[in-house]
């Protein structure tokens, strides 16, 4: 505070003596009365320093400094409306040998600095040394210390270091390897003992830890309000993917997440699905975790070549893992539902009466049972598209009928009759849906192709 009032002191002085010559700024003299009494308020607070380990003879220039600016002023004006502000140094202190950056304290004793061009490179406070000497270290005890600062990248613990001293070396972080450092609050009552004796604001950023809150926060602003503070910035470490400067050599080393298999017991509950899709029948069994969530699906079809059922088996252990790191069944039903191809049709199941595929009729049955929702699908509009009603359960409804064009009238029951009108029709060169028989054509019931008829 003392520098920083003897900066600004000086500053209004040299101020009103170019204003001697040159004239004061524009409109100055409409403001004259307000801008004295702003600097008597800086002399006043001069007064008020605190003496406590400052050197007399600096609050003393500090003090004479503002006594001359306010007489020159009201003799003269002042040139300068402003004179004075803190900014941040930033990387032009390092090329400068400075160990801090503006009011900033010292980050941590030994950090690492990110290249803009990529790389790091380690910085070590170059102050410690001397204030060592100051506290009456012999030049043993401080290779010592400074050894113990390079292997433990802190001065916590130190063996030559005298416990009362532990706080003079305190910086804005927490060294990786100790568990002191300036409380966010001395940043923010370092800047109202300064601001007194700025022209306008200071920026700084006040480094709060990893770990603070979003209350820390607010009461970081209303202090800061309530000490007079014309600007405040808050960084919480860590928040940011990268930042400049971090504590210790290496920065951070976090850890990377990584997903963790969730295998079930060796005896567990499993539920076993007898299913047909258009003729095709078909086993689902789904083992089952104690809560009753899905933790592994079997599929197995009956009759069917090698092929199919090494597609089941890899499409059934893939779902299987998938559950057991973690992927929600919800994300898997809303990816595999609807996904169509042959064998497709309908079903005996009264909530799925339509099948577009095996893998359709598998995670729409997963679905139904184990979620809350699942993705719709429009079965009405899938049997209207091969010409027909949906089909209905016997019990639930009244039986499917259909007519049979040409015949006596007579109603038969559908799902028998269903595929008679498919049984020799080809794919869909263009889409790979099975056709409908439109007289001596083949008609698309997907995407409305022909055979070649019009």
């Amino acid at each position: 505070a003392a520098l920083t009032a003897l900066m600004c002191g000086q500053a209004y002085l040299s101020s009103a003596e170019i204003a001697e010559a040159m004239g004061p700024f524009t409109r100055y003299r409409m403001n004259r009365r307000p801008f004295i009494e702003v600097i008597g308020m800086h002399k006043a607070a001069s007064e008020a320093i605190a003496s406590d380990g400052v050197q007399a003879d600096l609050i003393a220039a500090a003090r004479d400094s503002w006594a001359q600016a306010l007489e020159a002023g009201r003799k003269w004006g002042y040139k300068n409306a402003q004179v004075t502000v803190l900014a941040p140094t930033g990387t032009i202190a390092f090329m400068m040998d400075c160990d801090t950056t503006g009011v900033e304290p010292d980050i941590a004793l030994v950090k690492s600095k990110t290249l803009v061009g990529g790389g790091r490179f380690t910085i070590v406070n170059k102050t410690v040394k001397v204030a060592l000497k100051r506290l009456g270290y012999d030049e043993a005890a401080i290779a010592s210390i400074e050894a113990w600062i390079d292997e433990k990248e802190t001065i916590e613990a130190a063996p030559e270091l005298a416990e009362e001293h532990l706080p003079i070396f305190d910086c804005a972080f927490r060294a990786p390897n100790g568990q002191r450092s300036i409380h966010w609050m001395g940043h923010i009552r370092m800047m109202g003992a300064v601001q007194p004796f700025l022209s306008g604001a200071i920026s700084k950023t006040v480094n709060l830890p990893h770990d603070a809150t979003s209350a820390d926060i607010e009461e970081t602003y209303a202090e800061g309000w309530r000490l007079g503070l014309k600007a405040l910035a808050v960084y919480r470490d860590g928040s940011k993917r990268t930042q400049p400067l971090n504590a210790g050599k290496d920065g951070p080393q976090a850890e990377a997440l990584r997903p963790v298999r969730r295998k079930l017991e060796d005896e567990r509950a499993a539920l076993t699905h007898k299913f047909s899709i258009a003729g095709h029948e078909g086993y689902l069994t789904v083992g089952l975790y104690t809560d009753g969530q899905p933790g592994e699906i079997f599929l197995r079809m009956a009759k069917e070549g090698s092929t199919v059922s090494g597609l089941m088996d890899t499409i059934a252990t893939m779902t299987s893992i998938s559950l057991q790191y973690g992927v929600p069944l919800e994300a898997l039903v809303n990816k595999f539902s609807h996904t169509r191809f042959e064998p497709s049709g309908f079903t005996n199941n009264p909530e799925i009466p339509i099948a577009k595929s095996v893998m359709d009729y598998v995670f729409r049955y997963l679905g139904n049972r184990y979620l809350k929702s699942v993705p719709e699908a429009d079965d009405e509009g899938e049997a209207a598209a091969y010409g027909l009603a949906a089909p209905v359960t016997p019990g639930l409804s009244d039986p499917l009928r259909v007519a049979v064009a040409g015949g006596s009238g007579e109603s038969l029951s559908g799902p028998a009759y269903v595929m008679v009108n498919q049984a020799d029709a080809p794919s869909c060169s263009d889409c790979g849906s099975i056709m409908i028989r439109n007289g001596s054509c083949y008609n698309c019931p997907n995407c409305g192709s022909t055979s070649g008829c019009s």
